[in-house]
């Protein structure tokens, strides 16, 4: 029974991801033990490390999660912050001139700061 409580908790739901530049962002919508759903966001950033001669490629991850009471205050603030940088940005990033239908987000959030 304990294997599938756990299961249950990994379930995704819904999947989906976008890409941007060196990130990818996944949106999975999973159930919890209580048959809740809740919104798990990861970024995932390619990181390279060792020399030319034997590259090291890993995967930096940070992942948040979002709870349907908590919704509508993220979403909020989310919308707040992002028209802010819009309205605040002097310059063009580079990825915008490469990428011009999508909005750079960049979100750090460690799972000590959550808890």
């Amino acid at each position: 029974m304990k294997d599938t409580d756990e299961k249950r908790d990994t379930d995704i739901i819904f999947s989906k991801s976008i890409k941007a530049g060196k990130r990818i962002y996944y949106l999975d919508v999973k159930k919890n033990r209580k048959e809740e759903l809740f919104l798990a966001i990861t970024e995932s950033k390619k990181i390279f490390s060792g020399d030319e001669a034997s590259p090291v490629v890993q995967f930096e991850k940070h992942k948040i999660f979002l709870y349907k009471e908590d919704f509508d205050k993220f979403l909020n603030g989310l919308s707040e912050s992002i028209g802010y940088i819009k309205k605040n940005q002097k310059e063009e990033l580079p990825e915008q001139k490469e990428q011009p239908d999508e909005i750079p987000v960049a979100v750090e959030i460690e799972m000590d700061d959550i808890l």
